[in-house]
């Protein structure tokens, strides 16, 4: 008879569960797709003042279609919200209603700068938006998807952070007038409200570790699939 001779795995241990204060840890994954903005190709150009009006039209053209499926999914977000969760449930209902109209408003952006609204509908999502979209959509449907407002705190700190310094930068350097860029200059006000909205949800002593846990790998995943959808325009 021959000896069997057991194997394990030497060296490794899952990693500890982070205890550090749930804004903490947010801000980590803030500073983090801060780093990876800056390396996105259009973003580059932007800041460099080397960007073109065909990089906004595609810009435009390609956030258009993630842009429609955003209500969609914070929408399906506040039908899976418990009685016990009802705060949350009409929390995530009014701000499905506010943005239900998001892609109007970037619609008369594309259109004011020459682009064609039969090239606009009949646009597709890029890899990155498809992805971001998929997930987004997955986290939505499951019960109670507390872990949403992770996702809550990058796209609405884009508008409230980002959103109006990009709008106020393509207005500089192509010289557009501000009906031009009146989406980003628009989330660059109105998401501050959403952030201070969201900031007493994340405060909350309601959300237990798991919770937490949750929030913070959906941030991390939808930051990451956000500069993604970035990087790959036109990519289908």
């Amino acid at each position: 008879m021959t000896a069997t001779t057991s194997t394990s795995l030497s060296g490794y241990a899952p990693p500890a569960r982070d205890t550090r204060p749930l804004p903490e840890r947010l801000d980590e994954v803030w500073a983090d797709l801060e780093r990876r903005l800056a390396d996105v190709p259009i973003l580059r150009a932007l800041a460099a003042g080397d960007v073109t009006l065909e990089d906004y039209h595609r810009l435009l053209h390609n956030l258009r279609q993630q842009v429609v499926d955003g209500s969609l999914w914070i929408a399906r977000a506040a039908s899976n919200f418990d009685v016990e969760h009802f705060d949350l449930r009409s929390a995530a209902m009014a701000h499905a209603q506010e943005e239900h109209r998001d892609h109007l408003l970037l619609q008369r952006d594309y259109l004011a700068i020459g682009g064609s609204l039969q090239e606009l509908r009949a646009g597709r999502k890029n890899i990155g938006s498809q992805a971001l979209s998929g997930y987004m959509f997955s986290i939505a449907s499951g019960p109670n998807p507390v872990a949403a407002l992770g996702a809550m705190f990058v796209i609405e700190g884009l508008g409230a952070q980002k959103a109006g310094e990009w709008g106020r930068r393509f207005a500089d350097v192509l010289g557009l007038a501000d009906s031009q860029v009146h989406f980003m200059i628009y989330h660059a006000e109105a998401d501050v409200e959403h952030t201070g909205t969201m900031e007493g949800f994340l405060t909350s002593d309601r959300l237990d570790a798991d919770a937490q846990d949750a929030i913070v790998s959906c941030a991390r995943v939808v930051a990451r699939l956000y500069v993604m959808q970035l990087t790959e325009l036109d990519e289908i």
